[in-house]
């Protein structure tokens, strides 16, 4: 691919004590990609997310962003630079309207001058949000909620979008719905990081893949190419 990526981990090392989450992980994700960074339950996916975002510092290794190293820096300046993430689990403000959350994540500068147009952004792409714009967040369905994390992302105008099982517990119906927004959400010039388990939906979506093995990356290519992988299988359930 021509060029420099968008994102670049370089041997990255992440522990927990002394616990080695993730070990040695490289990657990178060019502009204009979607790329899928698959495995089991505790392989290590959602450290590597955290660690972009600077939730968690490497121990080793480096991230970098727009050729910037970002694994020193806090999270509100890693948002400012343009990245944004959809946590595992939504993590919705219950609490607060469905255009509060929103407004909560136009919280930078760059997003503040820009927000106008970043909601009619969200509510194109989400109607049913303004529909429920002055509803409370925590009476949303399951899948309400996790468009309302995906919109609350995206009120940063990001240029990378770091998606983290956003079909966890949600239907096949609702699941699809939401893999027709992040194809669209790419069309439209985001960049997307996306962490899955579900295999076949990912490899689907994503131009490239990586399997990551108790944090380890274990395989790597483009998915159309994994799709009939037994390594993927040997990977990701251990055979």
């Amino acid at each position: 691919m021509p060029g420099e990526p968008l994102l670049k981990l370089e041997s990255v090392s992440i522990y927990y004590g002394n616990f080695c989450a993730v070990k040695n992980v490289s990657l990178s994700v060019y502009e204009g990609e979607i790329v899928s960074l698959i495995g089991a339950n505790g392989a290590g996916k959602t450290t590597v997310m955290n660690a972009i975002m600077g939730l968690v510092h490497p121990a080793k290794g480096s991230i970098i962003f727009e050729g910037k190293r970002i694994d020193k820096l806090d999270t509100s300046q890693i948002v400012s630079l343009g990245v944004s993430l959809v946590p595992e689990g939504r993590r919705i403000f219950s609490t607060l309207t469905v255009y509060e959350n929103l407004m909560a994540g136009a919280y930078t500068p760059r997003a503040r001058a820009q927000r106008e147009q970043m909601l009619k952004r969200v509510y194109d792409l989400f109607p049913i949000l303004q529909e429920r714009s002055k509803q409370l967040a925590g009476t949303l369905s399951g899948g309400e909620q996790q468009m309302l994390a995906i919109g609350r992302a995206l009120m940063s105008n990001p240029k990378l979008l770091l998606l983290d099982e956003i079909s966890l517990g949600l239907s096949p119906i609702v699941t699809l719905k939401l893999y027709d927004a992040i194809r669209r959400i790419n069309s439209e010039g985001t960049t997307i990081l996306l962490v899955e388990q579900n295999v076949r939906q990912s490899l689907k979506i994503s131009s490239r893949a990586y399997i990551l093995k108790s944090g380890e990356i274990v395989l790597s290519g483009y998915s159309k190419d994994l799709k009939d992988e037994e390594e993927i299988k040997s990977a990701y359930f251990g055979v």
